[in-house]
């Protein structure tokens, strides 16, 4: 069982280096969405699109066990998406991105969106090409997320605790989450956001065109 694990581990890292080297050649800087189911990353990609589309040119592959209803959200913000549905698989793999881009076929110096299906376990261990993880947190959620699931915060580059606007609601210690998060990723950058209000947003942007800037260089 662990030599099978291996060996799947050892063809996806192949594939996955071969994407990263396709993005790196255009100029373009890929990112892996990770999360728990509901934590919002479909409404801050919603979100991001609408208030960068005439800035940068962002294309999704979108990842779900079933249905292609946030595929269809996507598109209705303005960006193109591709539907990818892993059936009973509870991540996205190097080869279905390779698949995704040569479909999405985005422009040379744009952002690639990679959506992960909903879960902080498995992705964790999937590369596949992306320039970061950004893993979202949402004050809906515990405070010990971080904790419980190491190797995903540990994997992330950015954390961003989403649905701020919900704290007055809920039993939720944003300093507590943060200081979790670094207990296992000293490095990593955390941003309080709220993608429905649009309460630092801008952090978020800002992040993003440093990232831009570095995909260039």
């Amino acid at each position: 069982m662990i030599e099978l694990e291996a060996q799947i581990l050892a063809k996806n890292d192949a594939l996955a280096a071969k994407n990263r080297g396709w993005f790196l050649g255009r100029e373009i800087l890929a990112l892996n969405l990770v999360s728990s189911p509901g934590a919002g990353k479909t409404t801050l990609l919603e979100r991001t699109i609408r208030d960068l589309k005439n800035k940068i040119p962002i294309s999704v592959i979108e990842g779900d066990q079933a249905t292609s209803r946030d595929g269809e959200r996507i598109r209705a913000a303005g960006a193109a998406a591709v539907q990818i549905n892993t059936g009973a698989g509870c991540h996205l793999e190097a080869d279905m991105v390779e698949k995704g881009l040569a479909e999405l076929k985005p422009p040379f110096g744009s952002m690639v969106m990679i959506e992960n299906v909903g879960n902080l376990v498995c992705p964790a261990l999937f590369d596949l090409g992306e320039s970061a993880k950004v893993v979202i947190l949402s004050v809906t959620e515990g405070d010990d997320k971080p904790l419980k699931y190491p190797h995903m915060f540990k994997a992330a580059e950015i954390m961003i605790v989403n649905k701020v606007d919900l704290l007055p609601h809920v039993d939720f210690d944003v300093g507590a989450a943060i200081g979790n998060a670094m207990k296992v990723n000293p490095a990593i950058l955390a941003l309080r956001v709220s993608a429905r209000t649009g309460e630092g947003m801008d952090d978020w942007y800002d992040w993003l065109d440093h990232r831009m800037l570095q995909s260039r260089l």
